[in-house]
């Protein structure tokens, strides 16, 4: 890949496969979603359980293996569709605010990653505030990626992640750049939540537009993971770290994503300090969109763009 920033021609160009589910038919649900479980006044439990409800409906292709794995002590589930390209591995953290979600939502998206790029996907189950706070959640990635760099190349591992977890992810890389560590080959963004001292209100029209999330619960979800006085931290608000040095990035981003200026931000911060960066808006998509693909043919799109830039930063 050159060191260039790079956007599609045009936003979202298409590489699904075929038109699965209109979006139109897709939004009262979606919404629905982000009214029943992405409360502030519903205690976390209710939320996680709601959230693994919905999430026990994803489908992944036939053939595809999901084993259990421990890596220093952070356990994960390893996802395979297909044989893993001379040990090609992604590491995804899921997102759900640093309070929700677990490896279980990330099913559908990484086996047919993993059917696309030849590859492993291996998500770990990092813990959750409120209960674990920062820096919990980062030092479980940290672990779990140096455990996995002690058994392969990093050049042939993508890290990635979504929402919350592509904080996460950023964090992680910009930590070790800053300790001098070997890096990834890649690093994947999806709708990442980069920033949490930023101020949501302040987008009237990105609150009404989006369709999952809400400011009151982002700012539940801030407060649960980290003191207000820790949020400017680089490695809690990666999205105010210096981004050179960095490996190639991949920033999907939807233009009715409360998050969106993050994604933006970044990629004109990256590509500015001669990172890599490839970055593409899809227009009329919500949060997240990327995770439904088979469902929705924006995410045969994103999933394909993934697909891509996993075999290209991982073939030496």
């Amino acid at each position: 890949m050159t060191a260039a920033y790079r956007r599609a021609g045009r936003e979202g160009a298409s590489r699904a496969s075929s038109l699965r589910l209109p979006p139109a038919l897709m939004r009262p649900g979606i919404r629905q979603i982000g009214r029943r479980i992405l409360d502030p006044a519903l205690a976390w439990e209710v939320q996680r359980h709601r959230f693994d409800q919905v999430m026990r409906t994803s489908l992944m292709p036939r053939g595809t293996s999901v084993t259990a794995s421990m890596l220093d002590g952070v356990p994960a589930e390893v996802v395979t569709a297909a044989p893993a390209h001379k040990g090609r591995t992604v590491v995804h953290f899921h997102g759900g605010g640093y309070c929700l979600g677990s490896a279980r939502m990330m099913r559908t998206w990484a086996a047919r990653l993993s059917a696309q790029a030849g590859c492993r996907v291996v998500v770990p189950e990092y813990r959750l505030a409120p209960a674990h706070a920062y820096p919990a959640a980062l030092d479980d990635a940290r672990a779990a990626l140096n455990a996995l760099f002690s058994e392969a190349d990093p050049a042939s591992i993508v890290i990635s992640g979504d929402s919350a977890g592509g904080g996460l992810a950023l964090a992680l890389i910009l930590a070790m750049r800053d300790a001098g560590d070997r890096l990834p080959a890649g690093c994947i963004l999806m709708s990442p939540w980069l920033d949490l001292t930023i101020d949501r209100w302040a987008r009237p029209a990105l609150v009404r537009s989006d369709l999952l999330l809400n400011p009151p619960w982002l700012a539940a979800c801030a407060a649960a993971y980290a003191d207000p006085s820790q949020w400017p931290d680089p490695k809690v608000s990666p999205l105010r770290a210096g981004h050179h040095g960095l490996p190639p990035l991949l920033i999907q981003a939807a233009s009715d994503d409360l998050l969106a200026p993050d994604a933006g931000l970044l990629a004109t911060s990256a590509s500015a300090a001669g990172t890599d960066v490839t970055y593409t808006r899809w227009p009329h998509m919500w949060h997240d969109f990327a995770l439904l693909p088979g469902l929705l043919s924006a995410a045969d799109s994103a999933l394909s763009q993934s697909a891509w830039f996993v075999t290209t930063v991982t073939s030496g």
